[in-house]
């Protein structure tokens, strides 16, 4: 049951509240996973990270392999879980489209897995990574909780997929499930992904042109990553259970973020104009009241958060 927010730091008093709790990270060595491992790590929580790639640090136990293989998710759980946050996931669309049956296998079987071993080993809390493609495109309306899931790619529908499921375990079982739909997270340690962050911040490093899908004015919410590490941890925190849309409440378009970029890099950092993409939405909106109704406050406004980006391409080293 959600509990109200009584105005103060939903995330105060961590090191009370997660001491000594035993936290599962799937997917804890990639962009989001390493943040939320350490925010963990740091409030004395004791973690487990499972992932494909190693853990870079030996303050959690690290399980290595692929979770569609029983012994790795047994070992994950060995000893108990107090929490679960599962991130691991195919999340390219593209991928999706070109490899449906792996992306379901990955996706969904292993959110089902995971979700028995949750119930069976007394689980109390299951955190999982969605997305806001379990909408669709809505035109230029703003996404809240309430809009109907209606994915249009193999990626988008194995992510409601598993909001069904955790659902289900919620209704059935008591679990508290929680399914966090994102916006385009950015932030520190995304030096490997090519989203278009870092596209920028490698173009205002090497003087190369970027390029930009149709006009450039559509319009994306960009979240920074320790905002959402922020959301993960409050809605846990507040018993939320259900989905929760987790952005920064607010829009700006790609030639606004090529802008802001500009000005954080002092670079010039040209464009070329390529034909939009099929199925490219011209606007992406989020209504974060409900995250906000549980003491959720995005503390990253795009141009700030995009300052905390360049350091680690620009070669000054990673900003904190």
């Amino acid at each position: 049951m959600v509990q109200p927010y009584d105005g103060g730091d939903p995330t105060a008093d961590l090191e009370e509240r997660l001491a000594g709790r035993r936290v599962l990270v799937t997917g804890g060595s990639g962009f989001i996973g390493r943040r939320i491992t350490s925010a963990l790590v740091a409030a004395g929580a004791d973690v487990v990270v499972t992932d494909l790639r190693p853990y870079p640090g030996t303050d959690v136990r690290y399980v290595g392999g692929d979770l569609r293989h029983r012994e790795v998710r047994e070992a994950a759980f060995e000893g108990g879980v107090d929490a679960v946050v599962h991130l691991a996931a195919i999340t390219s669309v593209l991928r999706s489209v070109e490899q449906p049956v792996l992306t379901y296998e990955t996706n969904v079987m292993v959110t089902q897995e995971l979700l028995e071993l949750a119930r069976r080993g007394g689980t109390e809390a299951f955190l999982f990574a969605s997305t806001n493609a379990v909408t669709g495109d809505v035109g230029d309306a703003t996404i809240d909780e309430s809009f109907p899931l209606r994915p249009l790619t193999p990626y988008g529908s194995t992510k409601a997929a598993c909001e069904m499921l955790m659902s289900a375990y919620h209704g059935a079982y008591g679990l508290q499930t929680t399914a966090f739909r994102f916006a385009n997270v950015y932030g520190p340690g995304m030096e490997a992904k090519d989203s278009m962050v870092p596209r920028l911040m490698r173009a205002a490093n090497s003087g190369a042109t970027i390029q930009i899908y149709g006009d450039g004015k559509q319009v994306r919410d960009f979240i920074h990553v320790d905002d959402i590490v922020q959301g993960i941890l409050t809605a846990w925190l507040a018993g939320h259970t259900g989905p929760l849309v987790l952005g920064s409440g607010s829009s700006d378009s790609v030639l606004d973020l090529i802008d802001m970029a500009r000005d954080v890099t002092g670079a010039a950092i040209p464009v070329e104009h390529v034909p939009a993409k099929n199925g490219e939405m011209p606007a992406v909106r989020l209504g974060i009241a409900a995250a906000r109704g549980l003491g959720f406050q995005p503390r990253f406004d795009l141009r700030a958060g995009l300052a905390t980006v360049w350091p680690e391409f620009s070669g000054e080293g990673v900003a904190k």
